[in-house]
């Protein structure tokens, strides 16, 4: 596997266990807020200076960036729910979200290694 797609599983992974704290018990929004922000973080350092590669891959990453930019509104909202019912749909929808973002990592990873230049 070539660095590129290491750092990609390695995304992949950290999507993986954000969207595991989000179904577990009593997640609030100041851990899903660090969360988020060390994903994005991760993205930005990580991957964004990554060599372009194919247009897919180009595509790929700009649609990992506006979803990461949209999950940081979800929490934003989730941490606004004052219902539970609220609270639970929110949560539903940054869990949805974090599966979005793995699919499009896994993208990635499946494809043919010479179309990753």
């Amino acid at each position: 596997m070539s660095l590129n797609l290491e750092k990609y599983q390695e995304l992949a992974n950290l999507l993986d266990q954000v969207r595991s704290d989000t179904t577990s018990t009593q997640v609030t929004a100041s851990e899903l807020r660090k969360g988020v922000s060390f994903l994005q973080q991760m993205f930005r350092q990580q991957i964004v200076p990554l060599p372009d590669g194919s247009s897919r891959v180009q595509s790929y990453r700009t649609e990992i960036s506006k979803q990461l930019r949209l999950l940081e509104i979800d929490v934003m909202f989730f941490q606004g729910s004052r219902q539970a019912s609220t609270a639970e749909g929110r949560l539903k929808t940054i869990s949805d979200r974090l599966t979005t973002l793995i699919q499009y990592c896994e993208a990635i990873l499946q494809q043919e290694p010479e179309e990753e230049n």
